[in-house]
């Protein structure tokens, strides 16, 4: 089964083509290693949130932008398998030093529970990360799935959910952090593809019109208020 490992950073605006060198670089060796894909997504239409935001969960500076990113691996064995192996690969440790702090990068490993049509290089992608409560996990997979007609007729090409399998507490950041997550929520970082940023946006706002006169859920399996989201333009795809 597909298995993801999601990334969110925030990279000194100044230093884009840097960090796009810097991950054209390390794709060989997740490659060598089995990963399928990596897709590193630039901050294009990123919000400052209430209470949770791509900026909060990096720390962001105003002279920097949110970075959200994933590799896709065959599953989980082989992408656990890289890891292990990865640092004490020569040449990961001639890279070079990362455009960026790492220290304020999050990621974890995820596993897809929903899944709606085909993703697409060179897609507009938003991206969201939240957490749910583990025993609502189906509740949140049937609400999922109800929504994927919604979005396709709006033009979404592709939507993906990813429940937390692997998710790790970090020093500096990390996914929980992130999302304020209570005892018993697990991490999701999901994304929907769209053809271009005017389709996506003319989505949102048809959306908005449609929710008004719509009967929404008197309860809902994860707090709406501790989800973030953003548009991103894709810099890398490489397969």
């Amino acid at each position: 089964m597909t298995y993801y490992s999601g990334f969110v950073a925030a990279v000194p605006t100044a230093n884009r083509q840097a960090y796009i060198d810097h991950a054209t670089q390390s794709w060989p060796i997740f490659q060598k290693r089995g990963a399928t894909r990596m897709v590193e997504c630039w901050g294009e239409d990123v919000t400052r949130g209430k209470q949770t935001d791509f900026y909060r969960a990096t720390g962001a500076s105003d002279d920097e932008t949110p970075v959200f990113s994933w590799i896709e691996w065959p599953d989980r064995e082989t992408c656990d398998k890289a890891w292990a192996d990865m640092m004490a690969d020569p040449d990961m440790q001639q890279m070079p030093d990362m455009p960026f702090d790492g220290m304020r990068m999050f990621w974890g490993g995820f596993s897809p529970i929903v899944t709606e049509g085909e993703s697409r290089p060179g897609s507009y992608v938003q991206g969201f990360v939240l957490a749910a409560p583990a025993d609502r996990k189906q509740a949140y997979i049937d609400m999922a799935r109800s929504a994927t007609e919604m979005f396709a007729r709006l033009g979404a090409t592709h939507q993906i959910e990813c429940w937390g399998e692997d998710v790790p507490h970090g020093k500096v950041t990390d996914f929980y952090r992130a999302t304020d997550a209570k005892e018993g929520e697990v991490p999701l970082f999901s994304w929907i593809e769209w053809p271009d940023r005017e389709t996506c946006d003319k989505a949102a706002k048809q959306m908005e019109a449609e929710m008004e006169s719509m009967e929404m859920p008197t309860e809902m399996p994860f707090d709406g208020m501790r989800m973030f989201w953003g548009g991103f333009t894709p810099i890398v795809d490489k397969n």
